[in-house]
C-alpha cells in the first residue's frame, strides 16, 4: 500500500509514551536456563536484557499504560479520541480485540477500536491506516499502539529464539493539523504470504484448533528461521527506504533519524551500511529491551524523543519486517 498526502490535513505525531514490565531477564539469567553465554547473545543480537511480564501483566495492561502517557504528552483527554488501533500478535485473548480492552480501561468512550495482526510490521501498518483516516478529514485524534507479551509464546528451552524476545508497549497520538510542515509524509507496505514458514506460531487457529491435540507440543511457541529472515529483512527494508525516498523526492542523506524495528542489531547495522547511514542517524535500543515485535518501533521512538535526539523539522524514517511475511515503512517530518 502506498500513500501520500497532498491535501489540507496533515497527520502529526502529537504525543508518545511507552510501558515495560518491571521484571527483567538478563543474558546472565539465560545462561542458567539454556546453553548460551552473554558473549554469544551480545555478538549475534546486540541484546543485553529484556523486560518480562510478571503476574497480572497483560498486553492490554501494558497498552493502557503506554496510552495514558502518550495522551498526557499530547495534552488531550481519552474522550478526544476517535479511534484506537493496537498492533499485536499476542492479544489479550482470541476475542474481543485488545484495543477494546484499552478503550474501556482508559475511558475512551467516543473511540472505536480494533487490532492489527502483521507481526513486527504491525505498527507501521497501523500508522499508515491512521494516516489515511486523518488526511481524509474523517478523524482528528487517533491512538496507535504497538504492544507485545512475547514471553508468553517463547520456548525457553530453545536457545536460538528465547534470547531474542521481550515484552512492552509503545503508543503514539496521531492528530489532525492544517498548518505547519510537520506530519507523516508517506507510507509503504507489502507482504509475501508464501514466506509464512520462515516465522510463525502454529497454535491455536482453525488449522490447529484448541480442540485438537498438536502433533508437536512445541508448536504452541514461536518458530523462527533466523538465517532466512536475516537476508530477507535486510533486502526488503532497503527496498522500502528507497521507495519512501523516491516518492518524497528525498535521498538517504535527508534522513535525520532512522528508527527500525529492533529485530537484531546485526540486521540493523547491515541495513544502515547499505543505506550509508552513520551510527548517529540510526537509533538502536535493542540492548535494553530485546525484540518486542510490533511494540519496538513506538517504544524506540519514545525513547529517542526522551533522549533529546529528535528536534522539530527532523525527517524520521520508521521501517519493519516481520512474519507474514510483511514489511513496511513510514516517513515523518517532526
Amino acid at each position: 500500500m502506498n500513500n501520500n498526502n497532498n491535501g489540507m490535513y496533515k497527520a502529526v505525531i502529537a504525543g508518545t509514551g511507552m510501558c515495560v514490565p518491571t521484571g527483567t531477564l538478563t543474558n546472565q539469567d539465560l545462561e542458567k536456563i539454556v546453553d548460551t553465554s552473554d558473549e554469544w547473545i551480545t555478538t549475534r543480537t546486540g541484546i543485553k536484557t529484556r523486560h518480562i511480564c510478571q503476574e497480572g501483566d497483560t498486553t492490554a495492561s501494558l497498552s493502557s499504560e503506554a496510552a495514558k502517557k502518550a495522551l498526557d504528552d499530547a495534552g488531550i483527554s481519552p474522550l478526544d479520541l476517535d479511534m484506537i488501533i493496537v498492533a499485536t500478535i499476542t492479544p489479550e485473548m482470541v476475542f474481543p480485540s485488545t484495543a477494546c480492552f484499552v478503550q474501556d480501561t482508559i475511558g475512551a468512550v467516543n473511540a472505536w477500536a480494533f487490532d492489527v495482526n502483521a507481526a513486527c510490521s504491525g505498527f507501521v501498518y497501523s500508522l499508515s491506516i491512521a494516516h489515511q483516516f486523518i488526511i481524509s478529514g474523517r478523524y482528528k485524534n487517533i491512538l496507535v499502539i504497538g504492544a507485545e507479551t512475547l514471553s508468553k509464546i517463547t520456548d525457553y528451552e530453545d536457545r536460538n529464539s528465547c534470547v531474542l524476545f521481550g515484552d512492552g508497549a509503545g503508543a503514539l497520538v496521531v492528530q489532525s493539523k492544517t498548518e505547519g510542515d510537520s506530519g507523516i509524509l508517506y507510507g509503504c507496505s507489502s507482504s509475501d504470504g508464501g514466506g509464512w514458514t520462515s516465522l510463525n506460531c502454529l497454535a491455536y487457529g482453525s488449522r490447529n484448533p484448541a480442540s485438537k491435540e498438536l502433533e508437536n507440543p512445541k508448536d504452541v511457541f514461536m518458530n523462527i528461521n533466523g538465517r532466512e529472515i536475516y537476508h530477507l529483512a535486510v533486502r526488503r527494508i532497503v527496498e522500502m527506504v528507497h521507495d519512501c525516498m523516491d516518492n518524497c523526492n528525498l535521498t538517504t542523506e535527508d534522513i535525520d533519524m532512522f528508527i527500525p524495528h529492533q529485530m537484531n542489531a546485526r540486521i540493523i547495522e547491515s541495513v544502515a551500511k547499505r543505506l550509508k547511514l552513520n551510527s548517529d542517524r540510526v537509533f538502536i535500543n535493542i540492548e535494553k529491551y530485546g525484540n518486542t515485535s510490533a511494540a519496538s518501533i513506538p517504544m524506540a521512538l519514545d525513547d529517542c524523543r526522551r533522549q533529546g535526539k529528535l528536534k522539530k523539522g527532523d525527517i524520521v524514517l520508521l521501517a519493519a519486517f516481520g512474519a507474514g511475511l510483511t514489511w513496511g515503512a513510514n516517513l515523518i517530518r517532526f
